[in-house]
């Protein structure tokens, strides 16, 4: 009984230790890179490239060779430092579903894209690469610049630890206004990542794209994770039962039963995301629809990939 207790308590205070998760997220993806394209980066992966023939092989790190069977030299200080910025959606849309608490395995968008974050941020941290953060809403919520640093990364694990605790309602998302802001305040070239549902109500989607295309304009480099609830809201899945469905941000609803409008409904949405796609490989930003009952390899995949490509 007493360790039926024991387990209980630390499994609480996992799940509302968010450095804690982001590390063991981490370490998973890590030990399991062995099976993927990056096998040979789990053990030093912020210290080393892989060799490109034709380089001097003065800095090839032959013990690291005699592990993987691959080249790979030693980078040097400068060559490993990145800037990253990550931007967070906290409309109340991001809020759905419902859920009790936070758990790992029954995350709704918000808590699924601060875990998200808290991870990059962890590999970030492995990578000696900088990291500033944005939050908005309705509102401009935080911003902080990208920096190294325990001091720094723990200012910014707090403040997400904070959207996690606070509850909103009906508010809405002003992604074309403050988009448009952050790329002002973005002065050097950085790897942005966004997390969002893409749900404006007063903007169009050409609008918002105006948002990212400012972003682009910069030299940054863009990664939209579109997050959603792929069970109800791509797959329209309820119970056949009339029901009320809000409008978590307007507070508007409608009373209908799902089963009388589930194709027609996940026809338009699914054109609607096809949309979402073609524009950002229009405008040569990378798109990564994200459903928050998967797991986080896909996150922390992109963010490998793109960093190879923003250092190339």
């Amino acid at each position: 009984m007493k360790k039926g207790l024991e387990q209980n308590v630390n499994e609480l205070n996992d799940a509302f230790n968010l450095e804690l998760l982001a590390k063991q997220i981490v370490e998973g993806f890590v030990s399991g890179m062995h099976k993927s394209p990056f096998h040979g980066f789990s053990a030093e992966f912020a210290e080393h490239k892989l060799y490109n023939n034709g380089e001097s092989t003065k800095h090839i790190d032959w013990k690291l060779y005699a592990k993987t069977d691959k080249l790979y030299t030693k980078r040097f200080e400068e060559e490993t430092n990145l800037r990253c910025h990550l931007v967070i959606d906290n409309s109340s849309s991001m809020h759905y579903p419902k859920v009790n608490g936070f758990k790992r395995d029954n995350l709704n968008k918000i808590n699924f894209s601060i875990l998200a974050a808290a991870a990059l941020m962890q590999i970030l941290k492995r990578q000696r690469d900088a990291v500033g953060l944005s939050i908005y809403s309705d509102t401009f919520e935080f911003y902080a610049p990208e920096k190294g640093g325990e001091r720094h990364r723990h200012m910014l694990l707090n403040k997400l630890e904070g959207v996690v605790n606070t509850p909103i309602k009906n508010r809405q998302t002003k992604s074309y206004t403050y988009l448009h802001q952050i790329a002002e305040k973005l002065k050097r070239r950085s790897l942005v990542f966004i997390f969002t549902d893409m749900f404006q109500e007063d903007k169009n989607a050409a609008e918002l794209f105006e948002a990212l295309k400012h972003l682009t304009y910069n030299k940054h480099e863009i990664v939209l994770f579109h997050v959603i609830d792929k069970q109800h809201e791509l797959d329209f899945n309820f119970d056949d039962a009339p029901k009320r469905f809000v409008d978590v941000e307007s507070g508007d609803h409608i009373d209908l039963y799902s089963q009388n409008f589930k194709d027609s409904y996940h026809e338009i949405t699914k054109n609607y995301f096809k949309f979402l796609q073609l524009q950002c490989a229009k405008y040569k930003i990378k798109y990564v629809l994200v459903d928050v009952k998967e797991n986080f390899e896909k996150i922390l995949t992109t963010y490998l990939v793109e960093r190879q490509k923003f250092k190339g």
